[in-house]
């Protein structure tokens, strides 16, 4: 039987009608990690995943009917996947093996199958197999696991931090239930901290934590409850067992940074450093100072904002401040919004940097926002004239007698696909919204735009004034 360290799902000092394992003596309870001491003794007493532990739920019924089971538990690092395969097998009574892939291979694999099979046929006692890291098996190891779980030999969960679709095979995922763990959120987060300050199992009181700390603390936690623990663990060895005179020590910014080597970024996500930080942010790629853009991404992915919004911010700078200039900026910047939403950080800081990097490189021009808000701004004043006739549906029975449709233009059989022909209501006609710059790609466009523009008005040249002002 092999023993794990849980992922980061802490429990409740007194919760749950199941006392779980006995006692750690204190000599060894002293030397173990925080994160350890403060696991879980049953499922009432995890912090977070609620929609995977709530009443009803697939772990709640494969517990409260004992049945063998198979699960892929896919999530970040931290969330809790050893913790609740763990809390499992204490809470139904199964005997528990936890395999590495990193460490382990087929060999251990069919030796623990079998000892299971043997344990199964003579006592009656099931074994939960725990494959941790399973996305790093190979075909033929994750294969060696299929009878076992095929007959109901073990009870399987495989945990793994990739995406299962693309790193287990399909037979394996085709006999288990996925179930997809989430990042533990800030409030789960202070709870898990919390719980550890005043809980005898872990630091019983003896520090205590200022708001300040709490939350660097929490943002450097990044979701994961593991990591928090760890930072907390190491800031109260910093500061000693108490304050003197049995007070507690305090724990503030300048020991956690000290302890952890991470200097607490003064940043407030509803303050003026978020709007001060952003706005630099988003002026310095408008600017091309690369460099200046990715300070300002480093400060605000230290500080825990929220990468959706950065790469939001991306999306509209792309279009706003660049446009056609390199129409590929938007394809890079929704790029990577993807795979914030796939990857996640820590690794999406990179596909967020590349994204910076180009579009701080790209060749700028505001003529899509300029063009669009001129043709809003003379929508919103009534200049909306009636459709043309010849625009309009002529597909129903009776249109043509009342003249829709009648002389319009088939672009396709003209050379070039460009007809001199009125599209726009005559309030408008000869307006013109979109004025492409010369800067990058977008010195093209200007050309064709302009040989389009005098085939539309029959030859005419562009005029030289203002966007929203006519020919």
């Amino acid at each position: 039987m092999t023993s794990s360290q849980p992922e980061g799902l802490f429990d409740f000092p007194g919760a749950g009608p199941d006392p779980g394992p006995a006692p750690v003596p204190p000599g060894d309870g002293a030397r173990q990690p925080l994160a350890v001491r403060m696991r879980p003794r049953s499922l009432d007493e995890v912090v977070g995943q609620r929609h995977l532990l709530g009443p009803g739920t697939p772990i709640r019924q494969l517990v409260d009917r004992d049945a063998p089971m198979s699960l892929v538990l896919w999530g970040p690092p931290g969330t809790g996947k050893t913790t609740l395969a763990t809390v499992v097998s204490h809470v139904t009574s199964r005997r528990f093996v936890e395999i590495s892939a990193v460490s382990d291979g087929v060999k251990r694999v069919r030796a623990e199958i079998d000892l299971a099979r043997r344990e199964l046929g003579m006592s009656g006692r099931q074994t939960l197999l725990f494959v941790d890291e399973v996305h790093r098996f190979n075909k033929a190891q994750q294969d060696a696991l299929l009878p076992a779980v095929e007959n109901r030999w073990v009870s399987f969960i495989g945990a793994t931090t990739e995406n299962p679709f693309f790193s287990v095979i399909s037979p394996l995922l085709s006999r288990s239930l996925l179930l997809t763990l989430e990042p533990l959120g800030e409030d789960e987060l202070r709870e898990v901290v919390r719980r550890a300050v005043a809980d005898e199992r872990g630091l019983d009181g003896r520090v205590e934590l200022d708001a300040a700390a709490e939350d660097h603390l929490i943002r450097l936690a990044g979701g994961d409850a593991r990591r928090t623990l760890t930072y907390l663990e190491a800031a109260a060895l910093a500061v000693g067992r108490d304050g003197g005179d049995g007070a507690p020590a305090r724990i503030g910014v300048e020991v956690l940074e000290r302890a952890v080597d991470r200097a607490a970024v003064r940043y407030d996500r509803e303050g003026d450093q978020h709007y001060d930080v952003i706005s630099a942010f988003i002026k310095s790629i408008r600017g091309s100072d690369a460099d200046a853009a990715l300070h300002y991404l480093a400060r605000m992915i230290e500080a825990g904002e929220d990468p959706r919004f950065i790469a939001r911010r991306l999306i509209v700078h792309a279009s706003e401040d660049i446009g056609m200039a390199d129409p590929t900026a938007l394809q890079t910047a929704i790029a990577a919004a993807h795979a914030v939403e796939f990857v996640g950080l820590p690794e999406a800081r990179i596909n967020l940097a590349q994204a910076v990097i180009h579009l701080s490189l790209a060749p700028k021009s505001n003529a899509v926002v300029t063009a669009v808000d001129a043709a809003l701004g003379d929508v919103r004043k009534g200049d909306a004239g009636p459709v043309p006739g010849h625009l309009r549906d002529a597909h129903y029975k009776g249109a043509a007698r009342i003249g829709h449709g009648e002389g319009y233009k088939y672009a396709h059989d003209y050379p070039g696909g460009v007809v001199q022909q009125q599209y726009a209501p005559d309030t408008i006609h000869g307006r013109r919204y979109y004025r492409p710059t010369r800067h990058g790609a977008e010195a093209r466009f200007s050309d064709v735009l302009a040989r389009i523009r005098s085939v539309l008005r029959g030859g005419k040249g562009p005029d030289g004034g203002r966007a929203g002002g006519h020919e």
